[in-house]
């Protein structure tokens, strides 16, 4: 037996002084680096030690932080404290507008992102700067949405058959937001990578993975100094193992398609018309290794399931349809007016992309749960990557970090009328009113309305996550009855920093519609 020999006490302390001298020299340099703002207002305390304490309530309860400072300071900028930085917050069009022209060179919106995710460590310096799959989903999936369209609707109706397996008449009781995450998984990845692949059950566990392993490697990463950072991504994080996962499924498809390509150019009977494919005809992409082309996938699906913004996460599209479903779920009067539009129009047009346009009620049932509920507490979210002046004269230091008080907005009575409730058809009839399709779709950006950003940066995948999300809710109210469970109320949201979160373990009830 081997003599364990104790480690002396003073050992012991000198270790535990170390580690305390190495974290307060981490959060001095942190705080040195804070920019200097004295001369906006704070919303909180802006003391050294009442500034930390403010942080750590904004974690907590963000909305009413938010809300206190839109309703104090009537859109003029206003800062709050988020533990490690301030956070300069605006409102109103003049400042979207400031924010909107701002050039990438004094307000970077992926600064922002890496800010917080951490992206160029975990996705790779290639494609972090070398964003060239976004131009390609902006135009190639957006143009290619009618021809697509039934293979989107077949992967939902699928997806919904195989998870719900209903039986009979009987009502089942499911996990919303698991359930939704999986139909969007696969909805998106008959997109991304096509069948059989989006249908492959370990493809689909590592893609959601993939999501929450980047929002935990991208926290791991902010609690060590800069210099570490690549180390902590590849020795701490899950992200370098995932992605090599994902290899073992894209390799070998990637090495198929290049054979082919390189046999018959960019056009061959039965070549798939994906992402990965789009990727492959751009002539970066067909120069790029089958770990590039993996990451830009990855990339693509945590766009598409991310819960959180501040982020890439304008297009997700879990959360808005997990809310969506929840306040059908608690509202059943709701059900037979999206039913009989669908019914009507699907009669007459059949299923198709020029069908969905035409369901104005469906579109405004998914945008007003959007605009009730959200994903975040501010959007367009930017780093000053110079000294930045916004029109009304005040000046943010290089460094800082801007925000667009947008729930805050699409909860203003000035804004929308009786704001508070919620009001499905509320869109619908301001279509009807205004007589503008295009204005009040659900897909549509506004200064008032920041779901899918605004501007240059706005969200390049929102078309495709309005076809999904229509589909999913049209073929939910035209199959199936549901309802909360007995006793239920609505689900609550779940609040952490600027992020809104559909309740994850929820249960929604489910039948099969009677003929």
């Amino acid at each position: 037996m081997q003599l364990q020999v104790p480690t002396p006490p003073s050992t012991v302390q000198g270790a535990y002084g170390l580690a305390a001298i190495v974290v307060a020299t981490f959060v001095v340099a942190k705080l040195s680096k804070r920019p200097n703002l004295g001369a906006i207002p704070t919303v909180g305390s802006s003391t050294w030690i009442g500034s930390w304490w403010a942080g750590i309530q904004f974690v907590a309860n963000a909305t009413d932080v938010v809300r206190q400072g839109y309703e104090k300071h009537k859109g003029a900028p206003f800062k709050v404290a988020c533990l490690y930085r301030w956070m300069v917050v605006v409102s109103g069009p003049r400042f979207v507008e400031d924010v909107r022209k701002a050039s990438d060179d004094e307000l970077s919106f992926a600064e922002a992102t890496n800010e917080d995710l951490k992206l160029e460590y975990l996705v790779g310096h290639d494609v972090y700067h070398n964003t060239y799959h976004v131009p390609i989903i902006r135009s190639r999936l957006t143009r290619n949405l009618c021809i697509l369209y039934p293979e989107i609707r077949d992967e939902i109706v699928t997806a919904f058959e195989e998870l719900l397996d209903l039986q009979g008449n009987e009502w089942k009781s499911v996990s919303a937001f698991l359930t939704i995450q999986k139909v969007v998984c696969r909805s998106g990845n008959r997109m991304f990578v096509g069948l059989p692949l989006c249908r492959n059950p370990d493809w689909i566990d590592l893609t959601t993975r993939f999501t929450l392993d980047v929002v935990k490697g991208g926290v791991t990463i902010a609690l060590f100094p800069k210099v570490l950072a690549p180390l902590v991504a590849r020795f701490m994080t899950n992200v370098p193992g995932s992605t090599g996962r994902a290899i073992k499924h894209l390799g070998p498809m990637i090495e198929d398609r290049r054979k082919h390509l390189d046999k018959y150019g960019k056009a061959w009977a039965d070549k798939p018309d994906d992402l990965l494919s789009w990727l492959m005809d751009h002539p970066e992409g067909s120069q790029s290794s089958a770990k590039d082309l993996t990451l830009r996938i990855l990339a693509a699906n945590f766009a598409g399931i991310y819960v959180g913004t501040c982020s890439p996460s304008q297009s997700s599209t879990l959360t808005p349809f997990t809310q969506a479903l929840y306040n059908l779920a608690a509202n059943p009067q709701y059900m037979q007016p999206l039913r009989e539009e669908v019914e009507l129009i699907v009669e007459k047009d059949g299923w198709s992309k020029e069908a969905l346009a035409k369901m104005h009620k469906v579109d405004s049932f998914l945008k007003e749960s959007q605009r009730t509920h959200g994903i975040t507490y501010v959007g367009m979210t930017r780093k000053a990557m110079k000294d930045f002046t916004f029109s009304d004269g005040t000046e943010v230091p290089q460094g800082t970090m801007v925000a667009i008080a947008s729930q805050a907005a699409r909860l203003d009575n000035e804004v929308y009328e009786n704001a508070d409730m919620f009001d499905p058809f509320r869109f619908a009839n301001m279509r009807d009113e205004d007589g503008d399709d295009a204005k009040h779709s659900f897909a549509s950006t506004s200064p008032e309305y920041l779901t899918f950003g605004h501007g240059r940066h706005a969200c390049p995948g929102r078309f495709f996550v309005a076809t999904e999300l229509k589909t999913m809710l049209a073929h939910v109210v035209s199959s199936y009855d549901i309802k909360l469970e007995d006793n239920a109320t609505r689900p609550r949201n779940l609040h952490v920093g600027i992020h809104i979160v559909a309740h994850p373990t929820a249960k929604v009830m489910f039948r099969k519609r009677a003929p």
